[in-house]
């Protein structure tokens, strides 16, 4: 009987030594492992899907680099004055020729000594404004649009570039430049004195509207 009470009193204990020791082997991975085993598991799943295919064939001759000053400025109501922002303007334009345009007929051999190529017009490739060295330099009566008012500005600002460009003779200065670089190439590709002309299209004429 004595035995049997001590076992009885004993059993308790068992129970929570033995809970203690299950609890322990159950979480002593969490306990010991590293901030890096801690981490959540990232998993990225994507799907690239080619959408189309471009030939690209423009060789780019010249480019101009701009920086000015643009004002623009938005009427929003007779009865308020007109919204106004000042951008300090950084941009560039290239010239280029696009050579995706060349056919066969384009080139012609005259004799032995002489190949003609009929190259295609100048062109703009690209204008841009580089928002990086592009800043707002004013803001007036904006009225809580600045951000719209902002974004017309970069619109109105990156066409200016192209005009700045156009009216700066890009496209010349694209020719004399398709001039300088393509001759020598071509020349020493051929062996023949190359002259480049401006090549000419025939436009269908256009029917007259059906009545």
């Amino acid at each position: 009987m004595p035995l049997l009470r001590f076992l009885i009193k004993l059993l308790p204990w068992i129970l929570i030594i033995a809970a203690g020791i299950f609890a322990w082997r159950s979480f002593k991975d969490f306990f010991n492992s590293s901030e890096e085993d801690k981490a959540p598991e990232v998993v990225v799943t994507y799907n690239t899907v080619l959408t189309a295919v471009e030939d690209l064939g423009r060789m780019e001759l010249v480019r101009y680099n701009f920086k000015d000053v643009v004002e623009y400025e938005k009427e929003v109501s007779r009865f308020i004055p007109n919204s106004k922002v000042v951008l300090i303007v950084a941009g560039e334009a290239v010239g280029c020729v696009d050579f995706a345009k060349l056919q066969a007929g384009d080139i012609q051999f005259q004799g032995d000594s002489i190949v003609q190529v009929a190259l295609p017009a100048p062109e703009i490739c690209y204008y841009k404004v580089d928002h990086s060295k592009t800043k707002v330099f004013s803001k007036e009566n904006t009225y809580f649009q600045d951000a719209d008012l902002i974004q017309e500005s970069y619109k109105y600002a990156e066409q200016n570039v192209k005009k700045a460009a156009l009216n700066s003779g890009i496209l010349n200065q694209t020719k004399v430049n398709a001039e300088k670089v393509l001759k020598p190439i071509l020349e020493e590709v051929t062996g023949r004195r190359v002259v480049l002309v401006p090549q000419r299209r025939i436009q269908n004429p256009q029917m007259p509207a059906k009545r």
